[in-house]
Parts: structure tokens; sequence; C-alpha cells
């Protein structure tokens, strides 16, 4: 499933942990960043971005994904998560639902924290029994 060396997926993690000090967590003081490669292997990136509406906030996976696909991304090939949390974040539903949107059996979603913890999993680990039409 994973084609990536341990290297290379360290080196994504500080990506996200990079970019992820670029957030706009005016209200939860918790940032969040994305690292997402393509089918194509185009690298984007994603923070969580925060509106005093809470309902209409971004978060950093979601952010990443409308950004490669207003560059034409059609398929995740590897989406790399971290935030700052004490094992490997954890998306949430609403990312989860998003992702497979633009996921198929090969995409590799790697979860992580600042401490470069990581978990590899397949949107099935994510989203069992999804939501598809």
């Amino acid at each position: 499933m994973v084609n990536l060396s341990e290297k290379e997926i360290l080196e994504l993690i500080d990506e996200a942990v990079e970019i992820s000090k670029k957030a706009y967590v005016n209200y939860s003081h918790f940032p969040v960043g994305a690292v997402l490669i393509d089918e194509n292997g185009r690298k984007f990136k994603g923070v969580n971005v925060e509106n005093a509406s809470f309902g209409l906030s971004l978060c950093a996976e979601r952010n990443a994904i409308t950004t490669a696909v207003t560059d034409g991304m059609k398929k995740i090939k590897t989406l790399v998560v971290t935030g700052d949390t004490d094992k490997p974040i954890s998306p949430c539903g609403a990312c989860r639902q998003f992702m497979l949107e633009f996921a198929d059996e090969n995409t590799v979603i790697i979860l992580s924290n600042y401490n470069r913890e990581y978990k590899i999993c397949s949107m099935e680990d994510l989203l069992p029994y999804s939501f598809k039409l």
C-alpha cells in the first residue's frame, strides 16, 4: 500500500508541521496542517481556517483538497495530516467523507503528530461502510 520510505514519510510530516504554523486558529488555538500529493505527484498544502461562526470553519484536509481540485487534481495519492496531539491526529467525520470523494484503494493516508509519530491508513480504515452514490 505504501510506496514511501520512512525518510519520505518523515519529510512530509515535517512539511505538514511547518505549514500548520500558518493556520488561522483564533478560537481553538489548535493548528492543523495537511500535505497532499495527487496522482501526478504534485504537492498541495492546507491549514485549518476558523471562523467566529464555527460551522463555517474549514479543516486543513478539506483546504488542501479544495486547493488541489482548483488545480485539476482528480485523485489523492497520499495525504499527510498533523496536529499537536498525544497520538497521531484523527480527521473529523466531514473530512473523512470529503477525502473519500477523491480517494481510491491505492490512496495512502498518514495521520501524525508533532512528535513525528504516525499511523498509515487506507480510506477503508478511516471510513468503513462509507456512503457512496
